[in-house]
């Protein structure tokens, strides 16, 4: 059994958020409850994400939408490129969870455990 780590973080990697996915599921599943009740300007995100619902939602909430866009979408949307060149921030953050090897190899069993881990694995990246 395999399992995804949706992770939401800060302008400067600091995790704020996460949640576990079965491996299967396609991320746009879990960005609701990973954005509910947060405030923010902006949300930087990767082709797996470009949705109109999502974007709705994000221009609704006033933030600012800077998601690579799928190759099937008709009419692209502008994109600040400057900004998504920040998107590297996330990818550090899961460079530095995957440093750990328990997380890597997803040794835990159960979801408790691993979200448990995730945790603390997080708190070591941010006491660094």
């Amino acid at each position: 059994m395999t399992s995804k780590i949706l992770a939401l973080t800060d302008a400067l990697g600091n995790l704020v958020r996460f949640i576990l996915l079965p491996g299967q599921r396609h991320d746009i599943t879990g960005i609701a409850p990973l954005i509910k009740d947060v405030e923010f300007d902006g949300l930087i995100a990767d082709k797996a994400f470009d949705a109109n619902g999502l974007i709705a939602d994000l221009n609704q909430r006033g933030a600012k939408v800077v998601i690579s866009q799928s190759s099937q979408r008709r009419a692209p949307l502008d994109i600040d490129l400057e900004i998504y060149k920040c998107r590297h921030l996330i990818e550090n953050f899961f460079c530095k969870l995957k440093e750990f090897k328990r997380i890597a190899m997803r040794c835990d069993k159960t979801d408790a455990s691993f979200y448990a881990m995730v945790n603390l694995v997080a708190a070591i990246i941010n006491s660094r």
